[in-house]
């Protein structure tokens, strides 16, 4: 009998069981998965056959990376939000200087109009890949046990750009978030989890670590995504329509939240 298909994601038993365990355990992330998740979150201007190739790509990294974690079915979760908080730092968040030179020297709400168009197109081009390749593995039942890993590539991507997009966001509205970069990032991590914009002003939504709770919150939320993008588990193109499509929903209805805050906080007087 063949053994598992190389992109499958192993549920290896006895390891990644242990709370709070985090990055000691797992290690740093591995380095072609966040040049990957970077790439994939960081180009507007890719196309669908370069995207899919990374992709794909990622999907075997992903397998490499949770072998050498020994990540059972239980650890799964933990290990995938343990490795995206090593990936978030890593991720390429413009200033507003190359923001505008970026954007054709938009400012204001034009400016975040535009990024959240460019972050939409992105996720939804994401979920349109991811579901076009589960819906032809749907069509061909061997090929199947490959989908995992790829759903877990297309979550991790869309996770990380609709993070850069919160990050960036704060940028265009002139809300600044305390700390240094790794720190930000997890300020900009959490507020994912969230849905929500940072306040710096309520130093309840400034997290400085990722302690419990809070990773606890970023590993449901990338479950949650998870479990949207099995639902392009379907038959020949409905999985590129039903990926597209919720992701282009979500990521809108992230932004909306996300502006809302920032335009409260930007008519708040400077710290």
């Amino acid at each position: 009998m063949a053994g598992p298909r190389h992109t499958d994601i192993p549920d290896v038993e006895g390891a990644g069981d242990t709370p709070g365990s985090g990055l000691t355990r797992y290690g740093e992330a591995d380095t072609e998965v966040a040049e990957l998740v970077g790439k994939l979150s960081g180009a507007d201007d890719m196309d669908g056959a370069e995207r899919r190739r990374l992709l794909g790509r990622l999907s075997m990294s992903l397998v490499a990376a949770a072998r050498r974690a020994r990540v059972t079915g239980a650890g799964r979760g933990r290990w995938l939000a343990d490795l995206f908080a090593s990936i978030v730092p890593r991720l390429p968040i413009r200033d507003l200087a190359t923001l505008q030179e970026h954007h054709y020297g938009l400012t204001g709400e034009a400016l975040a109009d535009d990024l959240v168009r460019t972050a939409v197109k992105a996720t939804t081009a994401v979920g349109a890949v991811g579901g076009a390749l589960a819906a032809a593995q749907f069509a061909a039942p061997p090929l199947l046990l490959s989908a995992p890993a790829q759903l877990v590539a297309e979550t991790l991507v869309v996770a990380a750009i609709e993070v850069k997009l919160i990050a960036e966001l704060h940028e265009v509205y002139g809300v600044q978030v305390p700390g240094a970069g790794p720190q930000r990032a997890i300020a900009f991590t959490v507020a994912w989890t969230r849905q929500r914009g940072v306040d710096p002003m309520s130093p309840a939504t400034v997290t400085l670590a990722l302690g419990t709770a809070a990773k606890a919150s970023l590993r449901n939320r990338l479950l949650r995504t998870l479990g949207r993008h099995l639902t392009t588990l379907g038959p020949f193109l409905t999985g590129a329509v039903a990926g597209g499509a919720l992701n282009r929903m979500a990521t809108k209805r992230l932004s909306e939240a996300v502006r809302t805050d920032l335009r409260r906080q930007r008519a708040l007087p400077p710290a």
